[in-house]
């Protein structure tokens, strides 16, 4: 079956980082329809007359408008941000029991409406959410994508353009494995314009920008409740990727089916996204030590994936 073409977007879920990923679509013209879906019909509304009352001032004209389930059966993209949200002192991980049940009904739901796009996970643990929405929808692995490190890769592009005073744009680099604490920088194939950074940094500040990367969100979460500016950026950017079927390389969550020497994992590893989804999963070269961390990194998540999944 064909996958459903166009350029209409139903988001599930409109708290903090749904609306805000809602904005960035329409800051951005990024697609011609936009559909909010939320068991708080009172808030999306709201959301969605807030939102067209910026129309004039935006790039290009886009529908908005509150849906129900039934209007992801014609698509092009379903992008879920709904789910129990990280409470200070909560890991990601943490969040796993309650979410995977709220999947399994959204999920469904969806895919009962004839839904036949591409889905996009936010909600976390994402890794395992996207690994949930894989399952519950029975969809190609390919059409069903997290946002894994897109954030993370993100923060450390910004942190690395800080350090050198450049602009984040012209710094390469990714964070891959689980996002969340297990997670890893490659730091072998980390480089400004093609020139390594590695060999510029002791290995005390390295660890510092790592782990000021990993704990960025802990930082936000505990100053303002919750993180969504950059995650919803992330998001903008993955669904403009789909629809311009550009065949650009992001950092988002994808099943290893025999890459990195691992499989029936949902991870973050740089992807090339276009109109279909995920076109391939690019493999890095990586030295032994990220080997082994990105080893343990998936074992993290399986254990978990484990207690649901046998």
């Amino acid at each position: 079956m064909n996958i459903t073409l166009g350029s209409k977007v139903v988001l599930v879920g409109t708290g903090s980082v749904g609306s805000s990923y809602a904005y960035g679509l329409m800051n951005q013209g990024v697609c011609d329809e936009l559909v909010l879906v939320d068991l708080n019909e009172e808030k999306s509304k709201g959301d969605v007359m807030d939102l067209n009352h910026g129309i004039v001032y935006a790039p290009s004209t886009m529908q908005i408008k509150f849906g129900s389930y039934d209007d992801c059966k014609d698509a092009a993209l379903v992008v879920i941000c709904a789910g129990a949200a990280q409470k200070p002192g909560e890991t990601r991980l943490d969040l796993v029991s309650k979410n995977v049940k709220i999947f399994e009904s959204i999920v469904g739901n969806i895919m009962k409406s004839g839904f036949n796009g591409i889905f996009l996970v936010a909600t976390n643990p994402v890794d395992i959410l996207a690994y949930a929405t894989w399952k519950f929808s029975g969809l190609p692995k390919e059409r069903v994508i997290g946002s894994g490190t897109i954030l993370d890769s993100a923060r450390f592009r910004y942190l690395l353009g800080e350090e050198f005073d450049t602009a984040p744009t012209s710094v390469h680099g990714y964070i891959i494995g689980e996002h969340g604490d297990s997670e890893l920088p490659v730091w072998s194939s980390a480089n400004i314009s093609g020139v390594p950074v590695a060999p510029r940094l002791t290995e005390e500040r390295k660890d510092e920008i790592a782990v000021q990367v990993r704990d960025a969100a802990y930082k936000i979460i505990e100053s303002k409740g919750a993180t969504y500016y950059g995650i919803a950026m992330g998001l903008v950017r993955i669904t403009k990727a789909i629809l311009q079927n550009e065949n650009v390389v992001l950092p988002v969550g994808m099943l290893l089916t025999g890459e990195y020497d691992h499989e029936d994992v949902y991870v973050g590893v740089p992807s090339i996204i276009n109109r279909t989804g995920v076109k391939n999963i690019v493999e890095l070269s990586l030295n032994d030590y990220e080997k082994e961390k990105f080893a343990a990194s998936v074992k993290t998540l399986k254990a978990i994936q484990s207690l649901y999944w046998k």
